[in-house]
């Protein structure tokens, strides 16, 4: 795996990568004697999208030299604003995954339940939205990429919106 690919250092695990996710192994990392609370959110391949019930799989592509900058941005916001979270991973797939498989990973261990549970709530739609990530469905008679694309922004702007509401 090359550097531009996976950041894998002390407290903080990113990575893209073409090979299955493995969710208790990241559960295991996300350990800490110092942590209570694990939250583990797993995307996975489903069978229906935006008016399609016959999704037979997906293909996500990236760019690849933007995913961990972007990654690295929403940990050390997180960290900004969630300041005793443990461990952070934000783990993606690329290439085609069938169904049931798990596209995204977000495990953010923290002392206490309520930080681990808005921590990982807050990674996963910065990653949805600041990551370029993209998924091309592919459905019983055909394909496309996915309706349900949406606009790439940054942490600030998420700063900014979160400021607003």
């Amino acid at each position: 795996m090359t550097e531009r690919r996976n950041l894998h250092n002390g407290d903080t695990w990113i990575e893209l990568t073409e090979q299955p996710l493995q969710v208790g192994a990241t559960y295991d990392w996300a350990l800490l004697p110092s942590c209570g609370a694990v939250v583990v959110f797993s995307g996975t391949v489903r069978d229906h999208s935006d008016g399609r019930t016959d999704v037979r799989s997906l293909t996500y592509e990236a760019y690849e030299e933007e995913v961990v900058p972007k990654c690295i941005a929403i940990v050390e916001e997180m960290r900004r604003q969630w300041t005793d979270i443990g461990r952070v991973a934000l783990l993606h797939r690329i290439g085609e995954l069938q169904l049931t498989e798990s596209s995204v990973l977000v495990v953010v261990s923290s002392p206490h339940r309520p930080t681990a549970f808005e921590a990982a709530r807050f990674g996963i739609d910065a990653l949805k939205s600041t990551v370029p990530i993209w998924k091309h469905e592919s459905w019983g008679d055909g394909g496309d990429w996915a309706r349900s694309a949406q606009h790439i922004t940054t942490i600030d702007e998420l700063r900014k919106s979160k400021t607003r509401s």
